[in-house]
């Protein structure tokens, strides 16, 4: 018998043992040597020129990563051109079990080498105390790095998962995800199963284990009003031409007034539901060391956590006219503004163009363009967070963690999530493994190794839990042709 298999009722078979091999995994320092060989990778999919590696991340690194827990890769192109390549792997134990789809990207955003603090690569990892730093290292190659490890941990243990497994990485999510959705369409035979588990973005603090079940959509928009060729001196023709940056102003002004709330009905959700408001009852956003959370800002009557993870926020991203760095005494010819919706599910994102439309029209604005990208729309998800795969995960944290986890229907910001509860019709469960002041997307960012090794363990119990005790012993009575013990 390979010793590497358990049998069947052997006493070290057991879910505090997968747990312990998990976070021996940290502290023997192997899954540092994991990470810091994947941050190495220069995977900025923003980078012109980026695609060769973006593929040696999914050809060198996670092909052999994921063949170590014995799966089987296939590499796929991008259905869309602008987007990386795509890995999907499986390891299939018994067609009548349960099969969970995981899921993560390889790309990262820019590294922005020369703006790190001294002694700091992106490229490096870093570690420093509690602080781990690197490109990737919180979002999220470290996320993927904590979840490979745990399962590793449980197939070291018990000797199969009791489940089957599917894997989808893309090199695509940090410039908005092209051709994913497509390409969840073409494969939905290949990614066929019962559960999405995945992990990425923060949690509601950084030693508080959270659960996400979807996440706000995304509506990127711009504003702009073109009044004529050139400037013109302010004293000869002011009082005559009209200002577009006053026009514009006004038109935003429409839309969301000064305290945040949101004044256009179509940009509006309906209202919260019970469910939700239940679950975010206990909910308190922000970070220690972080922004102080303005109290009157937003939709009047609702907690800080219904504003962030339950109701819609329309954002001015960048206002320009004239030039703000040099002023002229002239009325500038043209005005701009980049706007973003973020939205719940509820609000008809496809009516969201002509209901902008509509409404400027209708104010006499008709001079206000609004445009956006087809590709940058982001639809909104949410599962109930009363959902039975929602609380049989939430149930395995609180077992290995002793408290029970916070339940966010949704997360606050956007993520391709709509490619697994739409296309797929998964239920959509969450894990995050970093937090809010992790620095992702900007200089210096880290992954805490508190939180890396508390989500070793986390993702340990929820893997261990997903199996089934019998049919784990079943496989490996056929993988070591024994017969199956009882107790």
């Amino acid at each position: 018998m390979s010793p590497s298999l358990p049998h069947a009722g052997a006493p070290d078979c057991t879910r505090e043992r997968a747990i312990a091999a998990a976070h021996a995994r940290f502290d023997d320092g192997r899954f540092a040597v994991d990470l810091k060989r994947r941050v190495a990778y220069r995977t900025e999919s923003q980078r012109d020129g980026a695609r060769a590696d973006l593929a040696a991340y999914l050809t060198q690194e996670m092909v052999p990563a994921l063949a170590a827990l014995g799966l089987t890769s296939h590499l796929f192109d991008n259905p869309m051109a602008s987007g990386g390549p795509l890995l999907v792997a499986e390891r299939i134990e018994d067609a009548a079990l349960p099969t969970v789809l995981t899921y993560a990207h390889g790309d990262v955003v820019l590294g922005y080498d020369r703006e790190w603090r001294a002694g700091l690569s992106p490229w490096t990892l870093a570690i420093e105390g509690d602080l781990w730093y690197g490109r990737g290292a919180a979002d999220n190659k470290g996320q993927h790095s904590i979840n490979l490890a745990a399962l590793a941990s449980v197939l070291a243990v018990r000797g199969c998962l009791g489940f089957n497994l599917k894997v989808l990485l893309e090199t695509s999510e940090e410039t908005g995800s092209p051709g994913l959705r497509a390409f969840c369409e073409q494969h939905r035979d290949r990614l066929r199963a019962d559960l999405f588990l995945a992990s990425d973005g923060p949690r509601l603090r950084a030693h508080q284990p959270t659960l996400f079940l979807g996440s706000r959509g995304a509506f990127n928009f711009e504003l702009a009003v073109a009044a004529r060729a050139g400037g013109h001196h302010s004293g000869n023709w002011g009082g005559l031409l009209s200002n577009p940056g006053t026009v514009l102003a006004n038109a935003i002004a429409s839309l969301v007034d000064a305290r945040g709330r949101i004044l256009a009905p179509a940009l509006r959700p309906p209202p919260i539901p019970e469910s939700v408001r239940r679950a975010l009852a206990e909910v308190v956003p922000g970070e220690p060391g972080g922004p102080m959370i303005d109290p009157d800002w937003g939709e009047a009557g609702l907690t800080p956590a219904e504003r962030v993870f339950a109701w819609n926020s329309l954002e001015v991203l960048a206002f320009k006219t004239g030039n703000p760095d040099h002023p002229v005494n002239a009325i500038p010819p043209h005005a701009r503004a980049h706007m973003q919706l973020r939205f719940v599910v509820g609000t008809d994102h496809t009516q969201l163009m002509p209901a902008l439309r509509e409404h400027f029209d209708r104010a006499g604005l008709q001079q206000v363009e609004v445009t956006t990208a087809p590709d940058t729309l982001m639809p909104a998800t949410r599962l109930d967070p009363a959902h039975p795969w929602a609380q049989r995960v939430a149930q395995s944290i609180a077992a290995t963690t002793g408290a029970p986890p916070v339940i966010l229907p949704n997360l606050g910001g956007s993520l391709p999530n709509d490619c697994f509860a739409d296309v797929l019709g998964l239920p959509t469960v969450w894990v995050p493994h970093s937090y809010p002041a992790c620095a992702q997307h900007a200089p210096n960012e880290h992954l805490l190794g508190s939180v890396a090794r508390s989500g070793l363990g986390v993702m340990a119990g929820i893997f261990w839990d997903l199996g089934d005790a019998t049919a784990a012993a079943e496989y490996r009575a056929r993988q070591q042709r024994i017969p199956v013990r009882s107790g």
